[in-house]
């Protein structure tokens, strides 16, 4: 069975697109091949990499990826999970699905968090809300 390609895209490729591919490889990794990259890539997140570990999906070896390197690939869908990369993403030829999936910034809002538990709320429930779109793909991309 051929595997359908997903690629995630956000602004820095730090915690959303990170926490998407993840999930998906781990999750739904008998389907479906997730990759993930960032208009402007910055380096994984901490916090996204150990809400992640709480769940049992090691992103520890995952990096942050400039989209370059996956313009011209075959995908079955470009995902885009921020506002900030729905209006930067380029044009992949080919694509059958562009689609728009836009989730909070968890380190934004962890920004004013009074703990780091509290900030870490909110990279869990974001964390929470991608996995449900994970586990109902590929009807949350259709949809």
């Amino acid at each position: 069975m051929n595997k359908r390609r997903i690629l995630y895209l956000c602004t820095g490729n730090s915690c959303r697109s990170q926490m998407a591919e993840g999930l998906t490889n781990a999750l739904r990794g008998a389907e479906f091949e997730a990759h993930s990259a960032g208009v402007e890539p910055k380096s994984v997140d901490p916090r996204a990499v150990k809400v992640m570990a709480e769940i049992g999906v090691d992103i520890s070896g995952q990096t942050s990826k400039t989209i370059d390197p996956f313009v011209g690939q075959p995908w079955d869908w470009v995902v885009t999970l921020c506002d900030n990369a729905r209006e930067s993403c380029p044009l992949f030829p080919g694509v059958a699905k562009r689609v728009h999936k836009g989730f909070d910034d968890p380190p934004y809002l962890a920004a004013g968090a009074a703990s780091e538990e509290e900030a870490l709320g909110h990279y869990r429930r974001v964390r929470d809300e991608i996995r449900s779109m994970v586990e109902r793909l590929p009807e949350s991309l259709d949809s």
